[in-house]
């Protein structure tokens, strides 16, 4: 019994001189701006962003899906507005980054997340599909650096979480083009991070196969199938990919967080 009540007395000890949850939180009060918010990991960033006390700005296309994501966030306590935000627009994406900034006063970190991915073989021309890929995945991310980096440097401080893929990483048939984007934008983050100097941070984030509507923008083809169906067999949540943007995030301020890979357990 003696030993019991010691046992319980360290704990009480312990648990004395654990900080709050907030002294730890490396997001609270940071001025977040999130492109592609409207669903998927944006949304989910959001969301998880929000809860951690992030004052998040919303971009995305949708205005009406923006819209529910705010109201669900400020119901539930948490600061959040957006902007329609087209990431092929420049003007759209220095819009985004100057009202976080004139809202809140400052922006502490954005997230490049929107993407979109056309799956077919380089046989079949498609032409288009490769300009919409090239707009969206790696001009709309140097729009994004182009309207945020002065106002970083200003600052004296920022981060830039730039979404990436795992196509990037294992280059398979049919998606040249789109793994070509997201290489294209790590390339890119790499000289950013090198060039940031000591004040500013830039990570990338690599997700496997999530449970997104990516596919469904997809053109309908072989290669939609197949990831409809990879999709449907071992897709994680977005919300895991919300928890790796987050964690880099948090960390102190001379910490750098380059790259993280998040993937099913079970995709090769």
């Amino acid at each position: 019994m003696e030993r019991s009540c010691k046992n319980r007395q360290d704990e009480e000890r312990q648990l004395r001189f654990i900080p709050s949850m907030n002294e730890f939180n490396g997001i609270s009060g940071k001025v977040i701006a999130i492109t592609g918010a409207s669903s998927g990991i944006g949304e989910a960033t959001a969301l998880r962003l929000a809860s951690r006390g992030a004052c998040v700005v919303l971009g995305a296309r949708r205005i009406d899906r923006l819209d529910a994501l705010v109201a669900k966030i400020t119901e539930a306590g948490g600061a959040a507005s957006c902007v329609v935000t087209d990431v092929t627009k420049r003007a759209h994406v220095e819009n985004l980054v100057k009202v976080a900034c004139e809202r809140h006063g400052k922006l502490d970190v954005l997230v490049n997340n929107a993407g979109i991915a056309h799956l077919a073989p380089l046989d079949e021309l498609r032409v288009e599909d490769w300009e919409a890929m090239i707009d969206v995945n790696l001009k709309g991310t140097l729009y994004g650096i182009a309207a945020a980096l002065p106002l970083f440097r200003a600052q004296g401080f920022g981060h830039f979480v730039n979404v990436l893929s795992t196509s990037g990483i294992k280059i398979v048939p049919t998606q040249g083009v789109y793994a070509g984007t997201k290489n294209a934008v790590r390339a890119i983050s790499e000289s950013l991070r090198q060039e940031a100097g000591e004040r500013l941070r830039v990570t990338v984030v690599s997700p496997g196969l999530v449970r997104t509507e990516l596919a469904d923008a997809m053109k309908e083809g072989a290669a939609k199938v197949q990831v409809v169906a990879g999709i449907a067999k071992m897709a994680i949540s977005p919300d895991a990919i919300a928890r790796a943007i987050a964690f880099a995030i948090e960390q102190p301020d001379d910490v750098d967080v380059g790259e993280i890979i998040v993937r099913p357990t079970a995709q090769g």
